[in-house]
C-alpha cells in the first residue's frame, strides 16, 4: 500500500547537474579485477564529464583488499587529476565500536590523493544514535578539510542507516561537508532533505541515490549513483538536455529508468552483477564475473539487458 506523501515539488528547470557517478570493477573470466577495463571506465566516466565514484558499495568496496582498495584510488587519481570521490570505508563487524582513527585514516587518504571521501556507513558509526553520529562527522570535519555524507539503506547493506531530519539539519552545519549522498529509494524523504538544505545551507548538495527515481534532478537533487555506471555517456547527454530545457529529456530519462527498475529490483545488491552483464554486453567488460558474496542475477535477466544495451545506445547515436 501506498503511503500519503506532500506535492510534488516544483522542478527547478535549466540547471546544470553535478554528476558523480559510483564505478563498477569489471573482472576477468578467471576472476581478478580487470585493470585495464577499469582505468578505461574511470576514464570514460570523466570524458563524460561525470565526477568517477570509487570505492562505493557498486566498486565492492566491502569485498576487494586493502591493496586493491588502495590500486583503485591511485587509478583514480592518476586519470582524473584528483577530480573523483571515493569511499573512506572502515570495515568493522557486527558489535563493533565507532573506530573514529580508522575512519580519518581513510578520508585522509583519499584526501592525501586528491579526492574527495565519501564517509561510508559502518556497523560501528550506524551503531551511534543520531546525535551522536552527527557529533563524530563533525569530529571528522575537524580533521578532514573536505567529505561528503552519506545515507545508505539497508536494502543496500545491512549496517545502513537513514537518519532523522534533526541528525540532517546537524550535518548540514558542518562545514567540511559539503553535500551528502542519500540512498533511501524514498522520494519524500529526500523532497525532505531538499526543502531542509534550501532553506539553511542552499549550496549544499543533496546528491541522490535513488535509482528508481533518477528523475529527483528536476527537483534539485544532484546525483551519486551506481546505475550511471551502466551509461555514462548516456546520463550525459541526459543531464546536457536537461540544461538546456530539451524535451528529450524524458525519452532519455524513461529508458535509463526502466534500466534502473529492472536492475535494483530485490535483491538490490545483485544490480552489480546487472552492472557487469551490461558492461560486458557494451563491450566495456570482458565478463560478468563479480566477487563473492555478491548476489547473483538469473541467466534470464541477459536478454532483458541486451534490448536495453541495443536501446541506450541507439539514444547515444542519435544524441550525441
Amino acid at each position: 500500500m501506498l503511503r500519503s506523501v506532500s506535492p510534488a515539488p516544483e522542478m527547478r528547470r535549466r540547471r546544470s547537474i553535478l554528476a558523480m557517478s559510483a564505478v563498477l570493477v569489471p573482472f576477468t573470466t578467471d576472476g581478478a579485477i580487470d585493470w585495464d577495463a577499469f582505468e578505461r571506465h574511470v576514464v570514460r566516466t570523466a570524458a563524460a564529464g561525470i565526477v568517477p565514484a570509487v570505492n562505493m558499495d557498486t566498486g565492492y568496496v566491502q569485498l576487494l583488499g586493502a591493496s586493491d582498495r588502495a590500486r583503485v584510488l591511485e587509478i583514480a587519481a592518476a586519470v582524473t587529476g584528483g577530480e573523483f570521490v571515493a569511499g573512506a570505508h572502515v570495515g568493522d563487524g557486527p558489535g563493533d565500536g565507532y573506530d573514529h582513527a580508522a575512519l580519518v585514516r581513510q578520508a585522509t587518504t583519499v584526501r592525501a590523493l586528491g579526492g574527495t571521501p565519501v564517509v561510508f556507513p559502518s556497523h560501528g558509526l550506524n551503531a551511534l544514535d543520531d546525535d551522536r553520529w552527527v557529533a563524530a562527522l563533525a569530529a571528522v570535519g575537524d580533521e578532514v578539510d573536505r567529505f561528503i555524507g552519506f545515507e545508505l539503506g539497508p536494502m543496500f547493506v545491512a549496517y545502513g542507516r537513514i537518519v532523522g531530519l534533526d541528525a540532517y539539519e546537524g550535518l548540514l552545519g558542518i562545514d567540511a561537508c559539503i553535500g551528502a549522498k542519500h540512498s533511501s529509494l524514498d522520494r519524500q524523504a529526500e523532497w525532505d532533505r531538499l526543502a531542509l538544505r534550501d532553506r539553511v545551507r542552499p549550496d549544499f548538495r543533496v546528491l541522490t541515490g535513488n535509482d528508481l527515481a533518477i528523475d529527483m534532478v528536476v527537483y534539485g537533487s544532484d546525483y551519486l549513483l551506481g546505475l550511471s555506471t551502466f551509461a555514462p555517456d548516456l546520463f550525459a547527454i541526459r543531464d546536457r538536455l536537461w540544461a538546456e530545457d530539451d524535451g528529450r529529456f524524458w525519452e532519455v530519462n524513461d529508458v535509463l529508468q526502466y534500466l534502473g527498475m529492472f536492475c535494483f529490483r530485490s535483491p538490490v545488491p545483485s544490480y552489480r552483477h546487472d552492472a557487469a552483464m551490461f558492461l560486458e554486453l557494451r563491450g566495456w567488460a570482458a565478463s560478468d564475473h563479480t566477487p563473492d558474496g555478491v548476489p547473483r542475477r538469473p541467466a534470464s535477466d541477459r536478454e532483458v539487458l541486451a534490448d536495453l544495451a541495443a536501446r541506450v545506445e541507439a539514444l547515444v547515436e542519435e544524441l550525441a
